[in-house]
């Protein structure tokens, strides 16, 4: 190559190269910008206690508790059960446990779920997941005189891949452990989604997860009358757990007369609350008011009434 060539060639070898380190360099502030406040809030955390809901072989899976203080098992408060995320294969209860939290500082039982997790190894599917989130909705519901909860006040919540296992105890009444008591409700008396997956075909998140069978765990695609007042909080910006799929959900809810609120985040990313502790007390508080309105909670007594 002449001289001349190789001169004009090397200065846009230097700045390729440069342009490839400030982007580097970009993409590391990025993910600095993307901290999550709630883990050290988490991390610090402790449930009053645990509780076994259920038993599958050798292992033991604990509903970890959050009681208001004073909380007796006469009380009739309202539980309020959340469902941690990370694709149905990782996370676990502790990541939940500010928002149980929560919700026991304004009077509920916080219950944060520990379910089990997509494993090829062990044989552990999706279905098993959802059937861990119904079992825990009647272990919660058949135990509400030793837990201090009102049996008709029941509110279960969660975030991505857990808020699809909480979709899953309204509307999945197909899929149940065989050790389940199908006499007792797996429904929630309300819905709280967070950022949900929704809608399990090719245009959401989780087909190739599931598999073949992805249609039967697709919430979008079972939308009928008479399900839980629902109330979904979920980022316009979501790439993830795409924010059409929410509002498909939305819209078919209120077309068969379900009561169901979608709070839409303009431009906010997947879990768009979890990186911004203004946006998660606001987040919080949305949830809240919503209860509220559905008579679950008296922001005067915060829940707690005895039984007679």
């Amino acid at each position: 190559m002449p001289t001349a060539q190789l001169l004009q060639v090397r200065p846009t070898l230097v700045l390729a190269a440069a342009l490839v380190v400030a982007l580097s360099l970009r993409a590391s502030t990025v993910q600095a910008q993307l901290a999550r406040p709630l883990e050290p809030i988490a991390a610090k955390l402790e449930p009053t206690r645990t509780v076994v809901y259920k038993q599958v072989g050798d292992r033991s899976l604990h509903l970890h508790l959050f009681e208001p203080d004073g909380h007796k098992p006469s009380n009739r408060r309202p539980a309020f059960l959340t469902i941690h995320g990370g694709g149905w294969t990782g996370g676990n209860a502790r990541r939940f446990y500010p928002i149980a939290d929560w919700f026991r500082r304004k009077g509920f039982l916080g219950i944060s779920l520990e379910y089990r997790l997509l494993n090829a190894k062990t044989g552990t599917t999706v279905f098993d997941c959802v059937k861990d989130g119904r079992s825990a909705v009647r272990y919660i519901r058949s135990h509400a005189n030793e837990l201090g909860i009102d049996p008709q006040k029941i509110v279960v919540s969660g975030g991505s891949a857990g808020g699809h296992v909480a979709a899953g105890t309204a509307l999945f009444d197909n899929v149940n452990d065989d050790s389940d008591d199908l006499a007792v409700s797996p429904h929630p008396d309300v819905l709280v989604l967070f950022y949900p997956v929704i809608d399990t075909s090719k245009a959401g998140y989780g087909q190739k997860k599931i598999g073949d069978r992805w249609q039967e765990l697709s919430p979008v695609h079972h939308v009928r009358k008479d399900l839980p007042p629902t109330l979904i909080l979920h980022g316009t910006g979501d790439t993830v757990t795409p924010y059409a799929g929410a509002k498909s959900f939305f819209d078919q809810m209120q077309s068969v007369g379900n009561r169901c609120e979608l709070i839409s985040h303009e431009g906010g990313r997947h879990g768009y609350f979890i990186f911004d502790l203004q946006l998660y007390e606001q987040a919080m508080q949305q949830t809240l008011t919503f209860l509220q309105t559905q008579q679950i909670i008296n922001g005067e007594t915060k829940g707690q009434t005895d039984r007679p």
